[in-house]
C-alpha cells in the first residue's frame, strides 16, 4: 500500500476485504469513500475517511478526488462498472483498478416464493440481475425497492417494475422507503385525529 495517494473505496465489502488483508493503513494514505455508508464501514475498521461526496455515486466521487500526482487504489468487486476509473483516468490521475473480490450468484434454478414477499430490496446492479434471473414472474404485488436511483435504473433495464426508491444510498433510507410505500401515512384531515 505503501506509494499511494488515495485509496478509492466504493463498498462497505470492499473496505471489509482490504481491512482483513491490510491490518493497518500507511499514515499518509488519503481515504475516499462513495458514500456515508462506505465511510461507516471504513471508520468502524479505524480508517480515517478524507473525503466523501456530496452525491453517494462513482461518478461524484471521480469529480471530487483533488488533483494528485500519485497513484491511486482502487479495490473493486470483478463486476464495478468502469465509472470511477474511467473519470479519473480522464482527468489524468493514475489509478491501479485492482479486482478485490468477486460477486458471485445465489444459483440457476427459479425460485418460487409462497406466500409472495410484499418487497424485494434490491441493493445493486448484481442484485437486480439475480432478481430479474431467479425470482420472476414476481406477485404484482410485490414491490420491489430500489437502495438508489443507479439501482433503480439498473432494475429497469432488467425489467423489474420499481415501486420505490431510497432517498440516499443507506440500508437505514431503504428500509425508511419500503415503510413509507407499504403503509404510506394518512394525513390529517380537519376534524379527524
Amino acid at each position: 500500500m505503501a506509494g499511494y495517494a488515495w485509496l478509492v473505496v466504493t463498498s462497505a465489502t470492499a473496505v471489509r476485504v482490504l481491512a482483513e488483508r491490510v491490518p493497518r493503513l500507511p499514515s499518509d494514505l488519503l481515504v475516499a469513500a462513495v458514500g456515508e455508508p462506505t465511510a461507516r464501514a471504513a471508520r468502524a475498521v479505524g480508517w480515517t475517511v478524507d473525503l466523501v461526496p456530496p452525491d453517494a455515486s462513482a461518478a461524484a466521487l471521480a469529480a471530487s478526488l483533488p488533483e494528485t500526482t500519485g497513484t491511486v487504489l482502487f479495490p473493486r468487486s470483478d463486476i464495478a462498472a468502469p465509472t470511477l476509473v474511467d473519470a479519473l483516468r480522464a482527468r489524468g490521475i493514475d489509478v491501479d483498478d485492482v479486482v478485490a473480490y468477486r460477486t458471485v450468484g445465489t444459483g440457476d434454478e427459479p425460485v418460487a416464493l409462497d406466500p409472495p414477499p410484499d418487497a424485494v430490496l434490491v441493493t445493486s446492479g448484481s442484485v437486480a440481475r439475480q432478481v430479474a434471473r431467479r425470482l420472476t414472474p414476481l406477485d404484482p404485488r410485490t414491490a420491489i425497492a430500489c437502495i438508489g436511483p443507479g439501482t433503480a435504473a439498473d432494475a429497469r433495464a432488467v425489467g423489474l417494475p420499481v415501486h420505490t426508491t431510497a432517498r440516499d444510498r443507506s440500508a437505514e433510507a431503504l428500509l425508511d422507503a419500503v415503510v413509507e410505500f407499504l403503509a404510506p401515512s394518512v394525513p390529517e384531515q380537519e376534524g379527524q385525529p
